[in-house]
């Protein structure tokens, strides 16, 4: 068991987890609200639904999420002015504040699990995690 792949990723999220909960936390964020705020922040005035599908989340799940950040004052979800019926989900100045530094986060990590790697090995050990993740993705989606 502790020789296989799925152990290994496993162990590896454990500690990312535990890596970024402390500074989630004296940002009022948790691991669930994370990742809402880093693709709003990538995707500028996306739908609730384009965040639903990127994150894989279920529509009622990612509602009730848009609407804590909201209500924390880090999201406002306006309606479209292309589509009335649509919304797009915006950051605020204080989401955006969250956003830089939450994204950071996933750098400091990498740096500090990474460092006693070359620069070869990093790209090799990148390259096939990309490659599998994207074959995972096609597999679910088949």
């Amino acid at each position: 068991m502790f020789d296989t792949f799925a152990y290994l990723i496993t162990s590896l999220r454990k500690d990312f987890t535990e890596f970024c909960n402390e500074k989630l936390q004296e940002m009022g964020l948790t691991q669930g609200l994370l990742f809402f705020i880093l693709y709003a922040g990538k995707h500028p005035q996306c739908s609730p639904k384009e965040l639903t599908e990127a994150l894989h989340m279920d529509a009622g799940y990612c509602a009730r999420t848009l609407a804590k950040l909201e209500e924390k004052g880090f999201l406002v979800q306006e309606r479209n002015p292309a589509d009335r019926r649509a919304r797009m989900v915006t950051l605020t100045e204080e989401g955006e504040k969250v956003f830089h530094a939450s994204y950071d986060l996933f750098a400091q990590w990498d740096e500090e699990v990474l460092k006693d790697l070359t620069p070869s090995q990093k790209a090799e050990l990148m390259g096939t995690m990309k490659k599998i993740a994207a074959e995972r993705r096609q597999m679910r989606h088949v």
